[in-house]
């Protein structure tokens, strides 16, 4: 079965700023364009082995982490793949190979994005 395009996360095609592909839930309706976009992030991270990962390259120093810095999750090295792919997938970590490792980053974009998707307006508030 095929799988749809669905939009990134963010949108860095205008300009160097990068905007988030949503309003904030509180400030209108979705469209089923963002709904969608939206559920695959939070599909991404609704898994606890995902959450983990991203919470582990989100936190670690220097803002990024070799993938044989965090794989101490309780699951199999292929299974950490599967879940970072996953993640890389959803638009909420790009990689970099360095020689034989990974290297795993969450943009600060995206996490401010994320943060202004479950923000209130003041027009909610």
């Amino acid at each position: 079965m095929p799988k749809s395009k669905v939009p990134p996360l963010l949108d860095a095609s205008a300009s160097e700023a990068v905007a988030p592909c949503c309003p904030p839930l509180t400030e209108r309706p979705f469209t089923a364009e963002e709904a969608e976009t939206a559920a695959r992030m939070f599909k991404a991270l609704g898994d606890p082995v995902r959450l983990r990962l991203f919470s582990a390259v989100a936190s670690h120093k220097g803002g990024e982490a070799c993938v044989c810095d965090i794989s101490d999750v309780g699951v199999s090295q292929p299974t950490v793949s599967h879940h970072l792919k996953k993640l890389k997938e959803a638009g909420l970590l790009t990689s970099e190979r360095r020689g034989t490792w990974v290297y795993y980053r969450v943009e600060p974009s995206v996490l401010a994005a994320m943060g202004r998707l479950l923000t209130l307006t003041p027009a909610a508030a």
